[in-house]
């Protein structure tokens, strides 16, 4: 008997112990999620994320880190869907992190919003541009480095109808919270300004192979463009399949299809669409040192919203280190109060958490490369 209470005392000094050394190894490091797509058919939004935040990970970590000790990433893929989000946004709270970088698309974010809120932890996405989750108020924990949908609706508007001068329009999206939330907000204000005319507005189905019904519909319906709210595999199909029919209608996009993934995906067929996205700031002495610093890494250009997730990163590190502290409230006031230089600019939050100082442009796939225009 006494020899089995001595294993079992001393199973409990190792447990007790193993304890103490793992709280001990939490408290060395200061936890910061990276959730977003990994894998599936929208990783080339979420890998450059993942990315910015190593690389600025490094460089604090490489100075001593913040408030004395090492940032930890804890990376989690959700493959932009809502229904694994949830899930990403309970093991990241699980591993204790402080604040989450991400998520990528809209929905997930939305999905994964009010468990972080719930546990007092600061989300900033670099993409998720859906009004809402900044403008209802219901998440104040949630920032973004990047415009929402109306401002980009109302520049892809402005460009088709004052730009191009187009007069008849169809408003296509993917039926998802940020493709159709854009596309709404596009139909709004064709209609209110009451110089064009919404000549179709429907949703398709994501993932399908054949969109001729609705092809055949834009063209029955005599538009001159299509504004779509989605993302490149859709626009992809879309734009092929509309050129194999003989049809020059403009196509007007979003920064879910400003990405290089769908001119490789879209082939000859890209050249002349255009896209909004985030401003060109290739000529910030930031950006041309965080695009080096990932060619020598990783050995080539970074993709799709590798310079909002950069700025991202360097704003809730500075606003820890601002702040002194990982407290929610702490660290909340310092994003909204203190300014950092980023590759976007010198950025800040608004009380509602969208970024001052970004904005977008158009772009057009000119010779298969995406160019600002406006």
């Amino acid at each position: 008997m006494k020899k089995i209470i001595s294993i079992v005392l001393a199973a409990a000094v190792v447990l007790s112990l193993a304890s103490i050394t793992g709280c001990k190894k939490d408290a060395d490091t200061i936890k910061i999620g990276v959730a977003g797509a990994h894998s599936g058919d929208l990783a080339s939004y979420g890998i450059p994320t993942t990315k910015a935040a190593e690389l600025v990970a490094e460089e604090w970590n490489a100075k001593g880190g913040v408030l004395g000790k090492q940032i930890e990433l804890v990376i989690e893929d959700d493959q932009c869907k809502a229904e694994v989000a949830t899930n990403t946004a309970a093991k990241l709270v699980g591993d204790k992190v402080v604040a989450v970088i991400g998520h990528i698309c809209s929905g997930a974010t939305k999905a994964a919003l009010g468990i972080y809120k719930d546990s007092n932890i600061i989300t900033i996405s670099p993409s998720a541009t859906n009004p809402p989750l900044t403008q209802s108020g219901e998440y104040p924990n949630f920032f973004r480095t990047i415009a929402p949908d109306d401002a980009q609706a109302r520049l892809e508007v402005d460009f088709a109808v004052k730009e191009l001068g187009l007069t008849k329009i169809a408003v296509l999206h993917d039926k998802g919270d940020y493709g159709k939330g854009l596309a709404e907000f596009a139909k709004s204000m064709i209609e209110s300004d009451g110089i064009a005319e919404v000549v179709l507005f429907e949703g398709i189905t994501a993932g399908a192979v054949d969109y001729s019904a609705v092809i055949n519909k834009i063209k029955n319906a005599e538009a001159e463009a299509v504004i779509f709210g989605g993302y490149h595999p859709e626009a992809s199909k879309l734009v092929g399949q509309m050129r194999k029919k003989g049809m020059d209608t403009v196509f007007i996009s979003d920064d879910g299809v400003k990405d290089d993934t769908f001119i490789k995906v879209a082939g000859e067929y890209a050249e002349g669409v255009y896209a909004t996205g985030p401003k060109d700031t290739s000529s910030n002495p930031l950006t041309i040192a965080a695009t080096k610093a990932h060619q020598e890494k990783y050995g080539e250009d970074p993709g799709a919203f590798f310079l909002n997730a950069y700025a991202a990163t360097q704003a809730i590190i500075n606003a820890i280190d601002k702040a002194g502290s990982t407290d929610y409230e702490a660290v909340s006031k310092a994003l909204r109060s203190e300014y950092v230089d980023t590759p976007l600019g010198s950025i800040s939050f608004d009380e509602k958490g969208d970024a001052i100082g970004v904005g977008f442009s158009v772009f057009q796939v000119q010779n298969g490369a995406y160019t600002e225009i406006q």
